[in-house]
């Protein structure tokens, strides 16, 4: 990495120092992902600024590359005031399954380095080498060999933060980018987090931000300063947490099983169901069943499986790997109703059984989620977490998406 590429990350290789031993947890990042990839297909408009996503509607922006974010346009952001900002922008729409195709290259490139790593989105990952350093070499060695070989195998690029924590590397990784690596031994943890303001720490909000600034904090410095029983008296558990982090310090280790864990419902019905609209009803509300327990948990899922079990009981599964996380019922139901409408035109049989699975969970807080392409200004994420304060005023079965958005059609 050289030194223009760290003072523009923000990093400054000799004030931080060289000595990685013990800094052996890495943010990997992939560079402007989704505009990346499309770029591959498309070289004549590397360098010019480009936007991923929807244009039709209350479309939003995806992804920006650098050149666009230039003129203030970022994620999230609906395409119409993007547009306004950069009138220029080539507007690219999204081609999902390609996203999908090209996170599997990276993440089995990394899988090659160690198994000790938890995949928060599409295009993001906390690697924890200390297992790996004796075969590969340090910290510093392993991240520029992983960073060489996925811009070899990809044509993609890579930043990474290495550092002695996550919420650390993760700040690193942002200050890397584009295209870099910084390191921050650990004996430089205070002196790199102490002058960043407040709300680069992962989980602090405009509320938690307002709220920090009543009191003077508006530095990570500021938060590391006050007594951790201050902390949590006057902010709570997330307080505390926070204090933590200030200190360059995890509240929980790096969450190997999330791929393993999961939230599942199904549904048997009273007879066979052969009737299309009712079984994407059915679907709806399993989705919304599901997500409502991946919001009540604080998580979002990276991947999806839907099971289908035949009259005969013969039952079979399809599965789905997003291209963003979710913890959203519509998102859900979408993702998986391609699969469904295929199995149903495919099998001649009725079904007897439908299931929905979410998996690859994560904190909502470091997930990263991305708005969908249509989401409007007061997004469905707004209507969703409404629908669950009824519920738990009036129980689980009180309401749910399906009962307000769709009903099933009567059999002829």
């Amino acid at each position: 990495m050289s030194r223009k590429q760290l003072s523009r990350s923000g990093g400054d290789l000799t004030r931080l120092g060289t000595d990685d031993t013990g800094a052996t947890m890495l943010h990997l990042d992939m560079d402007s992902f989704f505009v990346s990839v499309e770029l591959l297909t498309r070289p004549e408009l590397v360098g010019r600024p480009v936007i991923v996503g929807g244009r039709s509607g209350r479309g939003v922006v995806v992804s920006a590359s650098y050149e666009a974010r230039e003129f203030g346009v970022h994620a999230a952001m609906p395409m119409s005031r993007a547009m306004g900002l950069c009138p220029i922008a080539e507007v690219i729409p999204p081609s999902h399954g390609l996203y999908s195709s090209y996170s599997r290259q990276v993440f089995d490139l990394v899988a090659e380095v160690t198994p000790d790593y938890h995949q928060v989105s599409v295009d993001e990952a906390y690697i924890d080498v200390s297992g790996a350093v004796r075969r590969l070499g340090s910290p510093v060695q392993i991240t520029s060999a992983l960073r060489a070989e996925i811009t070899a195998r990809t044509g993609l690029n890579a930043s990474v933060g290495i550092a002695g924590s996550q919420v650390v590397a993760k700040l690193a990784s942002t200050r890397a980018k584009p295209a870099g690596q910084l390191l921050v031994p650990l004996a430089a943890t205070q002196a790199f987090l102490d002058p960043m303001p407040i709300e680069a720490l992962p989980g602090v909000g405009e509320k938690t931000q307002e709220g920090f600034a009543k009191y003077g904090i508006r530095t990570i410095g500021d938060l590391a300063a006050v007594s951790e029983d201050w902390a949590a008296r006057v902010f709570g558990a997330h307080g505390h947490h926070l204090w933590h982090s200030a200190h360059g310090r995890d509240s929980h280790g790096l969450d190997r099983q999330a791929k393993e864990r999961s939230i599942s419902a199904e549904h048997t019905f009273g007879a066979d169901v052969w009737n299309l609209d009712e079984l994407e009803h059915e679907l709806l509300r399993l989705s919304d069943k599901v997500a409502y327990r991946i919001r009540a948990e604080g998580k979002v899922a990276t991947s999806l499986g839907l099971k289908y079990r035949l009259s005969d009981f013969t039952t079979l599964s399809r599965s789905v790997t997003l291209g963003a996380p979710t913890d959203l019922a519509i998102e859900i139901h979408e993702a998986l109703r391609p699969a469904l409408r295929t199995l149903r035109e495919s099998k001649a049989k009725g079904v007897r059984l439908l299931g929905v699975r979410a998996a690859g969970l994560m904190d909502f807080s470091v997930s990263g989620r991305q708005a969908r392409l249509d989401e409007p200004e007061h997004s469905t994420r707004e209507a969703e977490v409404a629908l669950d304060d009824v519920r738990r005023k009036f129980g689980t079965e009180a309401i749910s998406q399906a009962s307000l958005l769709r009903k099933p059609p009567r059999e002829d």
